[in-house]
């Protein structure tokens, strides 16, 4: 079987530190083929090209750029992507990697021209969205896959089996939070992360109601967000500080605390983590994952890094990039495991001609859970739908029905 093509939508923060480099690490391997990357002008292509960090990891591996690095920077071509995705034949993979409004567009348009689909999280905005994406996937059997990291964690799959085998008990009350760097509000963030269109609950705090769900396997029911309004360096106005409170369907509690604003001179990159406590007959348990804090910490040449510290918590488990036996540096860390097993599964689904096999193979994923997949992960859709109506309402509790029909959002 050919080795599938991938063009990456997007060409930010996450392609350079951790898509850009798996796929490249993946296609080294043999596993994938051509790489092309796919942005509204060449600035951050270029960037992602000339980066060193890149450079030194992968020394001979180039992707292929729309538009090409000769066009002027100022040149700019909104709708480029769906030209890209007409590029490739049918049955590649389109890895999307934009702001979280321009998720399902760009979806459409990949299974429209009958490609496989990854998405950094959250997958879309709305639950009828993601209900249409899924039943045009599985018509034309092909993989929609949603890049929550977090799942792969070491941590995570053994607090998931360990709940499973009922080490800790029933979920009850908890406390989450990740608090992402000041500087990324000098970022693009700025042109895109306001009121109208995101906040941290729903970009950042996805991951830990999702990751709580994947350990308990309890859907969350409700929610309230109370969000803070600031504006950006360029002027515009964000909720760049959240707080949500999560109820899951037990009626155990998650508080969620999410924000623009870890110190730039902090030690770590960003501050997160998640306690959670359960009850049992006549005992309680916890769970504490310190996700800032791996321990390992640098003291270090201030000028060697930026933004510029002198002290650092390295998150070695995440992300990073290592010597191994073979040329340049290889990903290592949850952050390119799941983009490995997201390949793998994609391939997996066309390692076979037959229709009804491919649609076991998607069941299979679907029904095994560690992978989100549309199916296994539908609730965060509704929950992230109710949190932008509860942000907009200064808080008001809403919450989801997965008992109609067709599930809904209401207010309480």
């Amino acid at each position: 079987m050919a080795k599938k093509n991938v063009l990456i939508l997007g060409g930010g923060m996450i392609v350079h530190d951790q898509i850009l480099p798996s796929l490249y690490h993946l296609q080294r391997m043999g596993e994938i083929g051509k790489i092309s990357v796919c942005a509204r002008h060449t600035t951050p292509l270029k960037s992602l090209q000339e980066s060193p960090t890149i450079k030194e990891a992968f020394p001979e591996q180039v992707f292929e750029p729309f538009p090409p690095l000769d066009t002027p920077e100022d040149k700019y071509y909104p709708e480029l992507y769906k030209e890209a995705i007409k590029t490739l034949s049918p049955r590649q993979c389109v890895f999307i990697a934009l702001p979280d409004h321009l998720h399902y567009p760009a979806i459409m348009e990949a299974l429209d021209h009958e490609q496989h689909v990854i998405c950094v999280k959250p997958l879309v905005q709305t639950y009828k969205q993601l209900v249409e994406i899924e039943k045009i996937a599985k018509e034309k059997r092909l993989f929609i896959g949603v890049e929550y990291h977090k799942r792969f964690d070491i941590r995570s799959l053994l607090a998931r089996k360990n709940y499973q085998k009922g080490l800790f008990g029933e979920f009850v009350i908890g406390e989450a939070k990740m608090i992402e760097p000041y500087y990324y509000r000098h970022s693009n963030f700025q042109n895109w992360f306001t009121c109208d269109i995101s906040d941290p609950f729903t970009y950042v705090g996805c991951h830990y109601v999702d990751l709580v769900a994947f350990i308990t396997g309890l859907k969350p029911v409700s929610v309230s967000v109370v969000g803070i309004k600031k504006a950006f360096p360029n002027g515009n106005v964000g909720y760049l500080w959240s707080h949500g409170r999560v109820t899951y369907e037990n009626g155990g509690i998650l508080s969620v605390i999410n924000g623009l604003g870890y110190p730039d001179i902090g030690g770590g990159s960003n501050q997160q983590g998640l306690e959670l406590y359960f009850e049992n007959e006549d005992s309680t348990a916890t769970l504490r994952h310190d996700d800032q804090f791996r321990g390992v910490s640098y003291s270090i040449k201030e000028e060697l890094t930026e933004p510029k510290k002198k002290f650092y918590t390295i998150n070695t488990d995440y992300f990073r990039l290592v010597p191994w036996n073979g040329p340049g540096l290889r990903p290592v860390g949850y952050g390119y495991t799941s983009i490995e097993e997201l390949m793998r599964c994609v391939e997996r689904i066309d390692s076979v001609d037959d229709r009804q096999k491919q649609l076991e193979e998607i069941e299979r994923i679907d029904n095994l859970g560690i992978i989100a997949t549309p199916k296994n992960s539908f609730y965060n859709e509704l929950i992230n739908e109710a949190g932008r109506l509860s942000i907009e309402q200064k808080g008001r509790v809403y919450s989801v029905n997965y008992n109609a029909e067709f599930p809904t959002v209401y207010p309480d």
